[in-house]
């Protein structure tokens, strides 16, 4: 099990979260309570940067969901940035890569 790792950096466009390790039933709690603490402005892009993401179950993808009814409430977009090829298999078995924006790297999120 790696520790979950969340880096936050802002942008002319809006947040950026790096994350990192596993996004499992133990550490989901820890970015959605990243994301509670996060402020968005309506038109802002928040960016979910997952290049370092080494597992995700589906706490993980509830906590993923949270982030983007956390941007949608905001007014905010959200996009999800170097989705690792498990995680987007995932994804797309269930259709949520037709609900969230992905992006090949965080510096296409734009």
């Amino acid at each position: 099990m790696s520790p979950l790792t969340i880096r936050h950096r802002d942008t002319a466009t809006g947040p950026v979260l790096h994350v990192a390790g596993d996004l499992d039933f133990d550490q989901a709690p820890e970015l959605r309570g990243r994301l509670d603490q996060l402020p968005l402005s309506p038109g802002q892009c928040l960016v979910l940067d997952l290049s370092g993401l080494e597992f995700c179950d589906s706490s993980g993808i509830t906590a993923l969901l949270a982030a983007r009814q956390h941007a949608l409430a905001a007014d905010a977009d959200i996009v999800l940035a170097a989705v690792p090829a498990n995680l987007l298999r995932v994804l797309t078995l269930v259709g949520l890569d037709q609900v969230f924006t992905l992006r090949p790297d965080p510096s296409a999120a734009s």
